[in-house]
């Protein structure tokens, strides 16, 4: 996804976004075999993945710009978790890699937009370091 993509993504179109990851995140849960193992890994990737947007929804209403990026710090933080489960799922053999390469494509894309709402946060919230440190 390139910057002018980037910008042209609205609020309601990635709280689209992230709620459509949490509903594909609660159906690959529930598409996993029964057993122990697949038990726990579905609750975790169920409860990273419903959070993306939770917490992204949760940012659209912060209180001050230090409020937004430590809620977006949060989606960071939950968007990588539940690439790790599905990278894990992956690894044991429990789901073939081509179930969950669009997911963990979403899932990159969903990380690269909110690292750079957290860039851009940071840097209008400080224009004066921004001069002095471009990246």
């Amino acid at each position: 996804m390139g910057n002018a993509e980037l910008r042209a993504m609205n609020k309601a179109d990635l709280k689209h976004r992230t709620m459509r990851f949490g509903l594909e995140m609660i159906r690959l849960a529930e598409a996993l075999p029964k057993g122990r193992t697949e038990d726990v890994i579905g609750r975790q990737l169920v409860r990273s993945g419903t959070s993306v947007g939770a917490n992204y929804r949760a940012a659209c209403r912060a209180k001050s710009t230090a409020d937004f990026i430590s809620k977006m710090g949060t989606v960071e933080e939950e968007t990588d978790e539940s690439m790790y489960w599905m990278e894990l799922l992956v690894e044991a053999g429990v789901v073939e890699s081509e179930k969950v390469r669009p997911l963990l494509q979403e899932a990159n894309e969903l990380l690269a937009i909110t690292v750079a709402s957290i860039k851009t946060a940071k840097r209008q919230s400080n224009p004066k370091s921004a001069l002095r440190n471009p990246k």
